[in-house]
């Protein structure tokens, strides 16, 4: 909660343009990282092609921002409902073609399938402009720098809060038991695959939705947005953060973000910097080295050593004093 304060007071105490750019993106990318949690650290499912729903909500957005009204949010609207179905439709259909089969099937399935989106966007000239991209306007709303910080991160709170409700309801537990023991959870009597199609139309959902957010962020979509490496991001930021977590895959977005930013401005300062991705995947290695479960976990551990070792220190204590009398 006070972290949530800090955000909500960041732009009147620091009135720079760029600041909320970066924080409106690590708040986008926050909830992508969240969709893939759902995936990765709920369910033990691993995609490579995540990126596949994460593209389809950033191109109907900006295709109907192109043919209407840019002035309206009906296109909006219709942009979210029409990647709610999308994804939908592609999370269900590949969900039960390849999850009933073992979890690299489905990785590189959902590889294979976002390769070839990024094909047929760059292919499809007529609507998507291939490679080039094109631009776009947005309503209003989306346009000041300000309001578009804010909501971001009300769409981040309130994902997270859902995901959360998602997490811990009887669903939830049921796909814990899928990831840590796949044949117990179905002796017991529960559909693992009906379970892992639900799981990845809800996963599949929020990262349309946060391409929506990508692509009136920046106002320009190219095919880049099916590329493996915003899938990678992903993976990184969940990683990093902690799998399992959701607020590890907020804290991992931020770390990601602010580092990519951090080396890329360090690159006017020194021309080594200018290879940022060598350090940026240093930062990475140390980061699983020192923190192999993540931060949050990290952080669960040695809250779980601190509590042992003041129940130890108590214990003793209390047989001293026992002792004396």
């Amino acid at each position: 909660m006070c972290v949530l304060l800090v955000l909500i007071a960041l732009p009147f105490l620091y009135d720079s343009r760029t600041l909320l750019i970066l924080f409106s993106q690590v708040f986008i990318f926050a909830v992508f990282a969240m969709s893939y949690d759902l995936l990765l650290g709920y369910t033990g499912v691993v995609s490579f092609g995540h990126a596949m729903f994460f593209g389809i909500g950033a191109y109907t957005l900006a295709i109907f921002m192109r043919r209407m009204d840019e002035s309206t949010m009906a296109g909006v609207f219709l942009a979210a409902l029409v990647t709610l179905m999308l994804s939908m439709i592609l999370s269900f259909t590949i969900g039960m073609l390849t999850l009933r089969l073992k979890s690299h099937y489905f990785a590189m399935l959902t590889l294979a399938v976002a390769g070839l989106l990024m094909v047929v966007a760059e292919k499809w000239r007529s609507l998507t402009m291939g490679n080039d991209g094109f631009t776009f306007m947005v309503p209003d709303p989306f346009r000041d720098r300000l309001s578009f910080y804010f909501i971001s991160l009300l769409f981040m709170v309130i994902t997270y809060f859902c995901l959360q409700r998602f997490t811990e309801s009887p669903l939830g537990r049921v796909l814990v038991a899928i990831r840590e023991n796949e044949v117990r959870a179905e002796s017991l009597g529960y559909r693992v695959l009906y379970y892992k199609v639900i799981v990845n139309v809800v996963a599949g959902i929020f990262a349309g939705f946060s391409g929506i957010l990508y692509a009136v962020s920046l106002r320009f979509v190219n095919t880049s947005v099916f590329s493996t490496e915003i899938t990678l991001d992903a993976l990184l930021m969940t990683i990093i953060g902690g799998v399992g977590t959701l607020i590890g895959a907020i804290i991992g977005s931020g770390l990601i973000e602010l580092a990519k930013h951090g080396l890329m401005g360090l690159a006017k300062v020194h021309w080594i910097f200018e290879r940022w991705m060598i350090f940026f995947g240093i930062v990475y290695i140390l980061a699983v080295m020192f923190f192999p479960k993540g931060i949050v976990g990290a952080l669960g551990q040695w809250r779980d050593r601190r509590k042992r070792k003041q129940t130890v220190v108590h214990s003793v204590a209390k047989t001293q004093y026992e002792k004396t009398l």
